[in-house]
């Protein structure tokens, strides 16, 4: 029984989770309980908690970490400052008198403010109350308006800058590391955020494209499912005013990281001031919105950081227990070598993704497979980028996909759950496409980082 004891404590914590507990305390408190009664039974050695304090040291001065606040801020500025409002509005006029035009329009702002806020629940929230509204208005099928709110606001995964992609490559990183550790090399290449940047951007540019190819393919077959709009001509003027900000922060940011300017970090800075400046310049913002977006990006940092205090403790002790030692060997006895191994973690990640959050899942799972895949060949940005994709997908998926509930939230009572559920169904397929194409072809991932990044 007790050498299956690491095993037991990811259940204990996995059905505290399903009860409704904070993820946080219950990664440290499940941790802590395991340990007390693996002391109490001689089967913990009580000396690995002494390991705490510096874990969590590391934690606090982890300068990829540093990253994660100030991409928070950077998307909450662009959220409220009403940015993404007049983007949308002139991306309506530019493309709704065409069919499916205003669907294009969504996917594009979607798709750039994912590349802004990286968190999928404002992005869905927010395309959900701007563009729903003028999509259904507009006469669009409803199932085809909220599967593209849907499946662009969860763009955030995979679109760099995305917090999803600084989590993943800070615990990679590690993971990577002890995968060599673990074979002998004693000076290990490293593996960053910049290179899960690099990666992800063909994907993402791929998954996009599938979306227009959707919506343009559903407005010409089916038009009264996408009909055209009539709108008001846009200026030039209209058009560089409410397109040139965002891009130009999206390019600065993004382009010093992959031109190596700049750390993720340091870019991060620079996305956080832009938007800044930019709310400033658009004068839709005074004093006391700034407090709330201080205290928002506090809270949701603090959130982020908690969770990876408990995660690490609840690592700590599932190693003590030897559980790194035991999936290892689940994985080297499972048939079909490491393409089984793989498959397994993607499918555990994938239905752990309808009741986790990206967050739980990169900081408790992540650490735990990671370095045994890692160690059996597989290349670590195309297990990022893999596992990024997978999340997306989840977060996607009936009944629990959290975007569906996000959107269900601010929908109004005209539109039904089934709507909603069924509108997705195409975006998954799609998103499954592209997780079959890069595993077949994963010189989609790694050929831009080779390029940029060469290791």
């Amino acid at each position: 029984m007790m050498e299956y004891a690491a095993l037991w404590m990811f259940l204990a914590a996995f059905g505290f989770l399903l009860l409704g507990y904070p993820v946080a305390l219950t990664l440290g408190g499940t941790a802590l309980l395991a340990a007390g009664i693996g002391v109490a039974n001689g089967v913990f050695e009580p000396a690995l908690l002494m390991a705490t304090p510096n874990r969590l040291f590391g934690i606090l001065t982890n300068q990829t970490l540093m990253a994660v606040p100030l991409f928070i801020l950077m998307g909450i500025i662009l959220e409220r400052s009403r940015i993404a409002e007049d983007l949308l509005d002139t991306m309506a006029k530019l493309f709704g008198r065409f069919p499916g035009g205003l669907g294009i329009a969504v996917t594009l702002v979607g798709m750039l403010m994912a590349a802004s806020t990286g968190i999928v629940g404002a992005t869905v929230v927010t395309m959900g109350l701007m563009a729903l509204p003028s999509m259904l208005k507009a006469n669009y099928d409803p199932r085809l308006a909220t599967g593209t709110i849907c499946a662009t606001g969860t763009l955030g995964q995979i679109i760099p800058p995305s917090i999803a992609l600084v989590l993943l490559g800070d615990v990679l990183a590690t993971a990577y590391q002890q995968a060599q550790l673990s074979q002998g090399i004693f000076n290990p290449k490293t593996v960053s955020v910049g290179d899960l940047f690099a990666g992800a951007v063909v994907p993402g540019i791929c998954l996009v494209g599938f979306y227009l190819i959707y919506i343009t393919a559903t407005a010409i077959l089916q038009p009264h499912r996408a009909p055209s709009v009539a709108t008001t001509p846009v200026t030039a003027r209209e058009l560089c005013g409410s397109i040139a900000p965002p891009l130009l922060l999206i390019f600065a940011v993004l382009g010093s990281i992959l031109t190596g300017l700049a750390t993720p970090t340091e870019a991060a800075g620079v996305g956080a001031m832009g938007a800044f400046v930019l709310a400033l310049i658009k004068g839709s913002l005074d004093r006391g919105q700034f407090m709330d977006m201080g205290r928002a990006t506090t809270r949701t940092t603090a959130m982020v950081f908690f969770i990876l205090i408990g995660a690490s403790l609840f690592s700590l002790v599932f190693r003590g227990f030897g559980g790194d030692a035991l999936v290892q060997g689940i994985f080297t006895e499972m048939p079909g070598g490491v393409v089984g191994a793989t498959l397994i973690v993607m499918l555990v990640i994938f239905l752990l993704g309808f009741i986790l959050d990206f967050i739980e899942i990169t900081f408790v799972v992540v650490p735990i497979v990671g370095p045994i895949l890692l160690a059996m060949g597989v290349d670590p940005i195309w297990l990022g980028i893999m596992i990024a994709v997978n999340l997306q997908t989840s977060f996607l998926t009936p009944p629990f996909g959290f975007a569906l509930f996000y959107l269900r939230g601010v929908a109004p009572a005209s539109i039904s759950t089934l709507d909603i559920y069924r509108g997705v169904i195409p975006f998954i397929v799609m998103q499954l496409l592209l997780l079959l194409l890069l595993a077949w072809q994963p010189g989609l991932v790694t050929w831009l980082p080779s390029i940029l990044f060469p290791r």
